[in-house]
């Protein structure tokens, strides 16, 4: 299986996420956990704390409008593994954002941050279980 990495895109999504969780942090006092951020805005505590989870989300939804605005295409994106394989995926992930309570944005860009203890061993816990899949799906079963 063909991988492609790319190191500028990569680079400025990475300036941009970090970018974001320090602004959120700064105006709202809150982590940038992507999982607790669109729990927050399914079942919003006020109509104050709907509108910034609102605002935040429907920026990650047109930002790749944005981008075909500007350069003229939209993002490729190539997902080189099954429809079945992105549901079961996502079901494991919703299973593990809710017993890790939160995501790799929350625990690994925000806790790590911190140097939360909770926060590292969640990260190292990611980690660790994709390495584990990635070799258990491309090396044991040849991919889905």
């Amino acid at each position: 299986m063909i991988t492609e990495f790319t190191p500028w895109a990569s680079l400025i999504g990475g300036l941009l996420i970090g970018l974001s969780a320090v602004l959120l942090m700064a105006f709202q006092g809150r982590i940038f956990g992507a999982t607790g951020i669109l729990a927050g805005f399914l079942q919003p505590s006020s109509s104050r704390d709907w509108a910034w989870r609102a605002a935040l989300l429907a920026g990650m939804v047109t930002a790749p409008v944005v981008l075909l605005l500007v350069t003229g295409s939209m993002p490729a994106i190539d997902v080189p593994v099954s429809r079945l394989a992105l549901v079961i995926g996502g079901f494991i992930v919703g299973i593990g954002v809710t017993f890790g309570s939160g995501c790799t944005s929350g625990h690994g860009v925000c806790g790590m941050a911190r140097l939360s203890p909770r926060s590292i061993a969640a990260t190292i816990t990611f980690m660790i279980s994709t390495g584990i899949t990635v070799y258990i799906i491309r090396h044991i079963l040849g991919g889905i």
